[in-house]
């Protein structure tokens, strides 16, 4: 914490928890990704703080492989023990705290969403003599559901086959699928191991997912919400730990 504390005392710094196998935090990076890209330059320093979710994103090995296949290009600091998490109690992934030259908190924000207010606050906070006058305008929103002030559904609750975020659950001979409905803008899977998962959509076949990497895997994905009944045939030994939904904007009148 005591590097943190300096690098935000001396640079506006973005600091950012997540996770490398939840839904929300994977849908933010694209942004922090631009972030990063844009404004590095003009003095924007970004932390990453990764509080694992699941035991089996607690190895810093693992985070170390993640983060590199993300094109996380900024330091990241593993928090397994969640001591950087208590002092900043972000209460839920991902978290954005960012912090103004001198140590002022100067914007926070909780989950998905606001990215064009986050990168107006960023620029807010950059020094003036970095060439400020020569940016392009805001990111444009990358998915409907981005846009301020739009209408999205609620997704359906995540599941977890195991029964918690602790306990997974795979393929067995007397239980070799699992199925459930669902009503979102697409369906992920958080899975540890290798293999492959076959897949059915309301009873059809679908395109089925190689598993080279633990992390989140994207399943179905719709341009709008749509509602499915979904079946998943992994691999034995390939470890589903939970389901994740997104939101997404209403579906067409």
């Amino acid at each position: 914490m005591e590097s943190i504390d300096r690098l935000t005392a001396a640079q506006p710094v973005l600091v950012h928890f997540f996770d490398f196998a939840q839904l929300n935090s994977i849908r933010t990076l694209p942004y922090l990704r631009a972030w990063h890209e844009r404004y590095q330059g003009e003095g924007l320093a970004m932390i990453g703080v990764h509080s694992p979710r699941f035991p089996f994103t607690q190895d810093a090995a693992a985070v170390a492989v993640a983060t590199e296949r993300l094109g996380m290009e900024w330091p990241v600091a593993v928090d397994p023990e969640f001591a950087l998490w208590q002092l900043y109690e972000p209460h839920g992934w991902p978290a954005l705290f960012l912090w103004g030259q001198g140590g002022a908190l100067r914007w926070y924000h909780l989950g998905e969403g606001e990215y064009a207010g986050t990168e107006e606050e960023i620029r807010e906070v950059l020094p003036e003599t970095n060439g400020g006058g020569d940016r392009p305008p805001l990111l444009e929103p990358i998915r409907p559901s981005d846009v301020p002030d739009v209408k999205v559904i609620a997704p359906t609750p995540e599941v977890f086959p195991g029964g918690s975020t602790e306990e997974p659950w795979s393929a067995t001979e007397g239980e070799a699928s699992f199925e459930f409905e669902y009503e979102a803008g697409g369906a992920y899977a958080a899975t540890d191991g290798d293999g492959r998962i076959a897949i059915r959509v309301d009873g059809e076949e679908a395109d089925a997912i190689d598993v080279k990497h633990p992390g989140l895997h994207e399943l179905t994905l719709h341009e709008r919400t749509e509602r499915h009944r979904l079946e998943l045939e992994p691999s034995p030994g390939l470890l589903i730990y939970s389901i994740q939904f997104a939101a997404g904007v209403p579906p067409l009148t």
